[in-house]
């Protein structure tokens, strides 16, 4: 009896150590596809893609158990890439007209101090204290308007990023309207048999001339 309780007991002690050393040994440190559609994202953290955050949401889309075309301020590039990288179709936006980036203001004349911007920021890119004036941190500011609504005297406002150099982005591809498509298509190859027969056409007047 005694013996086969040692028996278990050293048979459970290996069994440990190995799954300890495979635990270690073949760790991987997150989803490596869900960084990878993270990186994607505007990182805007708003949460209108009914996620707590773009993290959330990349897991989700990894996994697929979420939509690729919930990412509004990404519009339809972000969804055109996503589709990419997971290998899925392409999915309708529907009717969303995508805002130009914006950095978020406050008006130092207006702001009472509530704190209700700062409770409201995911990204904690607003510093201040009760009743002293409040400022935003332009740089961790990624414009997903939450503090906007937040504010009980309308002193934030949304500020359009000036397009220079440096934020000017090359537009992705848009897609073409029904039909029009199959138009373009039947101009290329009207124009590729023009000029093929006007090709077949100099042929035969150079042997005509010999």
């Amino acid at each position: 009896m005694l013996i086969a309780i040692l028996a278990i007991a050293a048979l459970a002690a290996l069994f440990g150590v190995l799954l300890g050393y495979s635990a270690i040994r073949f760790h991987i440190d997150g989803d490596p596809i869900a960084d990878q559609a993270e990186a994607l994202l505007p990182q805007s953290q708003c949460g209108q893609c009914g996620y707590p955050g773009c993290r959330p949401y990349a897991e989700a889309v990894a996994k697929g158990e979420a939509e690729i075309n919930l990412c509004i301020p990404g519009g339809e590039a972000t969804m055109l890439e996503l589709a990419d990288l997971l290998g899925r179709e392409p999915a309708d936006m529907g009717e969303i007209v995508e805002k130009p980036k914006a950095k978020a203001r406050i008006d130092e004349k207006v702001c009472i101090g509530c704190t209700k911007c700062l409770q409201t920021c995911p990204v904690d890119a607003i510093v201040g204290a009760t009743k002293q004036l409040h400022a935003i941190i332009n740089s961790e500011c990624t414009g997903c308007e939450l503090c906007v609504s937040s504010c009980p005297v309308d002193c934030i406002h949304m500020v359009p990023i000036p397009e220079t150099l440096a934020t000017w982005k090359w537009p992705y591809p848009t897609s073409l309207p029904a039909g029009q498509g199959a138009g373009v298509s039947a101009l290329a190859l009207t124009a590729g048999e023009a000029a093929a027969s006007g090709g077949r056409s100099q042929d035969e007047d150079q042997r005509e001339a010999a």
